[in-house]
């Protein structure tokens, strides 16, 4: 393309795509170094037990064994950290039980079905595990406990220092405002519900390559994971005590993440430790059914909510009192996840004065919950998009309409629970995807479907998040332990090529296409001569990584900013050259020009120019065209949009199948609606695999996890999904970044559960179908509705 046809919303072709598919991305299980060595890990073949007795020296002296750890070799370390302080209402802070490198040793607990009990490393992957079957573990099992919404004063305590299984009691809004207007309202909508646990699946499982250098006496890790530099700060300062600067953590090609690569895990962590013993480098890699247990899971929430409306159907008050299961330990972000990045948004799309929000997060026998995309957003919106569908069917108002008469229409708008919307047109989004969506033509579709004995639902979810995640000033006045700001490096070589090296991660998002289109059409110079380095702290600035749908509107901004100072200083080159003010030199299109005449130099004439400083005077002027910046923004951004989910019943199997799937997103200012597009398709993928399939299941009784591999875990195939209809409205953009975006990652899987769960309801004519809607649920709803 062109560079002075301009690159923003443009549909460029992904860059990264032609290795990818021809097999040439570098995963880190493609990473072999010299004395490869390789790690298995003994995990706990129950839900909660105490050892009683641990022997390894069997283990030790197997053939190939280099190296057997267990708990006994951290017991002198800190345990994994979680970034994020909540306090309960009574002031106190929550409970942070030590989460264990390895919980192998004398005396020690596991705590759930895969915890980490000991590490092999041997010279072969084999060897590593036929030496772990030699370990001998005396256990004495203990009850577990394992539903979350039984776990407060379970019989049983998962840890000594919450002996009522209770991590925190946290809540937000105006409780007495809140039961006040609901005590009063016209009408009252109640919904109990669970959110279902999910296991995220990422198509690379987690991987790790760990390697000391007794020379330099420094670490490197190379690890399947979406923030480098966090990862690093998190083991050297918390866990393992290592000095920093000593430790490079390389995160090469990743394939997806959806959160669970977010987190500090005891893997890697043991790893590093270990490759300083050995004295060799130590590989693991995940498998399918070690991810299944030990991968931090998503949601696994218990709610029940409230709605009050008045005689006019406007909302009054809303009420949240949720459970959230946060597993057995506090992974690096669990606690935020269903306070912080929940509550805040249950004000969704509408003018609600009341709201308030109280959330018990508690310890259980089963594998962590941490963020898993969207990580609170979509919990919150199914409480919204839920209660108020049902709400308009119990009175007898079409549901759109009632969304409607509560949109809020004013912008800025502060909600009741602490967040302030800058922008967005609800009612415009909502028209479109109506449109779109022929809902017109509803009633018509319904009627064919009743003559063939089927079913025919309509499910609205009108979606708002809060993306960006940042900013610090904010986050840190919630509970977070670290700033949320990203970091961005231009480097302008002599001929004018730029690399660009920038604290986000990017695994499936598209960086190296929207970063460098972002830059072309900044500097307006072809995306051939731009190149995007991620993933390396030895490389880029102290980054915060990707999640959150943070990277261009936190990460793009910080390299837009370093960009702007990039032109700012080869203006003043330009205007020695052209003997001009630096005041009268403008730079558009790849030149350096003098306003008001001819006299013009392209950009790669300046940047050759800044690194032979006898040509500009450099006696005002350091040599070189380098900048770097950081941004850390004033508030998040909030897309937001409506989904319209068309379903088809046959009440005889309670099969569902999804006829139309309508969704209009307000992403702000649009880089590359492909992209765009693409996250989209693969966030309905996800949302409407939780609505009908997934679901993490554990025995409430022995807490094995039962649905431990694809047999049991049923995960979205092409058949179970329609074409969808997306759409990228004109948009309202972001106050407060330069471009103007607001972040698209997480929407699909937001918004689209609850449109699902809506339109079978809608379908059956009954109030709650619950999540995942398999078809035995939904045949069971619909046999208990035709009573």
């Amino acid at each position: 393309m062109n560079a002075r046809q301009g690159f923003i919303g443009q549909n460029v072709e992904r860059r990264e795509d032609a290795r990818f598919l021809t097999g040439k991305g570098q995963y880190t299980d493609d990473i072999s170094l010299p004395g490869q060595t390789y790690a298995w890990f003994l995990r706990s073949p129950y839900a909660h037990a105490r050892i009683k007795s641990l022997d390894t020296t069997a283990a030790a002296a197997a053939e190939g064994v280099l190296g057997v750890f267990t708990g006994e070799h951290f017991k002198a370390v800190g345990g994994l950290p979680c970034g994020w302080l909540i306090n309960s209402l009574d002031g106190s802070p929550m409970k942070e039980p030590k989460h264990p490198v390895l919980a192998g040793f004398e005396g020690g607990k596991v705590r759930y079905v895969g915890d980490r009990v000991a590490m092999v490393v041997a010279e072969t992957l084999e060897q590593a595990k036929a030496a772990g079957q030699l370990i001998e573990v005396d256990y004495d099992e203990l009850t577990p406990v394992v539903d979350g919404a039984k776990a407060i004063g379970a019989p049983a305590a998962v840890h000594d220092e919450a002996p009522d299984n209770r991590c925190y009691q946290w809540g937000i809004g105006d409780k007495a405002g809140t039961e006040a207007a609901i005590a009063g309202a016209a009408h009252v909508t109640t919904l109990s519900y669970r959110n279902n646990r999910l296991i995220p699946n990422a198509m690379e499982p987690r991987c790790a390559n760990a390697s000391y250098d007794p020379n330099a006496d420094n670490y490197t890790l190379y690890v399947a994971n979406q923030n480098p530099h966090v990862e690093r700060l998190l083991m050297c300062a918390f866990v393992l005590g290592i000095p920093e600067h000593k430790m490079r953590v390389v995160a090469p090609d990743v394939g997806g993440g959806f959160g669970s690569k977010i987190f500090l895990y005891g893997e890697e962590t043991a790893m590093v430790f270990a490759s300083k013993i050995v004295r060799r480098p130590i590989k693991w890699t995940c498998d399918r059914s070690e991810a299944f247990l030990s991968d931090a899971h998503g949601r696994d929430h218990a709610t029940t909510v409230k709605l009050g409306l008045d005689a006019n159907g406007k909302f009054v008050g809303l009420q949240v009192h949720t459970t959230a299961n946060l597993g057995a330990y506090l992974s690096t972000f669990a606690s935020s996840v269903p306070t912080i990045l929940y509550a805040t948004l249950l004000a969704g799309q509408y003018a609600t004065p009341k709201i308030y929000c109280e959330v018990n997060g508690v310890f259980t026998n089963t594998a962590p919950v941490d963020a898993y995309r969207g990580a609170g957003r979509p919990e919150a919106t199914f409480v919204v998009e839920r209660i108020v569908e049902t709400a308009a069917r119990e009175l007898g108002i079409d549901p759109a309409d009632l969304r409607r008469r509560n949109f809020i229409t004013t912008f800025p708008y502060a909600t009741p629970v602490g967040l302030t919307y800058d922008t967005g047109d609800y009612e415009a989004t909502m028209g479109r995807a109506i449109e779109l969506a022929d809902v017109a033509g509803f009633e018509a579709r319904k009627a064919a479907s009743a003559a063939k004995g089927l079913k025919r639902g309509l499910g609205y979810s009108a979606y708002i998040e809060a993306c960006g995640i940042a900013p610090s000033s904010v986050a840190g006045a919630l509970g977070a332990r670290a700033g949320l700001f990203e970091a961005g490096e231009v480097r302008v070589h002599p001929t004018g090529k730029v690399t660009i090296f920038t604290g986000s991660h990017s695994h499936g998002q598209g960086h190296e296409t929207t970063f460098a289109q972002v830059v072309a059409d900044r500097l307006g110079i072809p995306m051939d001569d731009i190149t995007i380095e991620h993933g390396d702290t030895a490389k880029v600035l102290f980054g915060m990584g990707t999640y959150g749908s943070r990277s261009l509107a936190v990460g793009g901004t910080a390299i837009v900013k370093a960009v702007d100072k990039i032109i700012a200083k080869g203006k003043k080159i330009a205007a020695h050259l052209m003997e001009a003010s630096d005041a009268d030199v403008i730079y558009e299109g790849g030149e350096f020009k003098v306003a008001g005449t001819d006299k013009k130099v392209p950009f790669a004439a300046v940047s050759l120019t800044a690194y032979v400083p006898h040509n500009f005077p450099h006696d005002k002027l350091e040599p070189g065209l380098n900048e770097n910046a950081f941004y850390d923004p004033s508030n998040f951004t909030y897309p937001a949009g409506t989904y319209i989910c068309e379903v088809e019943v046959d009440p005889a199997t309670g099969h569902t199948r999804i006829d139309r799937m309508t969704a209009v997103d307000d992403f702000g200012n649009v880089i590359n609606p492909m992209i765009v597009h693409g996250q989209v398709h693969g966030g309905l993928a996800q949302g409407i695999g939780q609505a009908l399939l997934e679901h993490g299941v554990y025995d409430d009784e022995t807490g094995q996890l039962l649905t431990g591999s694809y047999m049991d875990y049923a995960m979205p195939r092409a058949d179970d999904l329609p074409s969808f209809n997306v759409e990228t409205a004109k948009g309202t953009p972001c106050t407060h970044n330069p471009l103007g975006v607001k972040g698209c990652g997480e929407a699909g899987a937001i918004g689209s559960p609850p449109a699902v769960i809506n339109a079978i309801c809608h379908a059956l004519g009954v109030k709650d179908v619950p999540m995942p809607a398999s078809p035995y649920t939904v045949w069971k709803a619909a046999q208990a509705a035709a009573r």
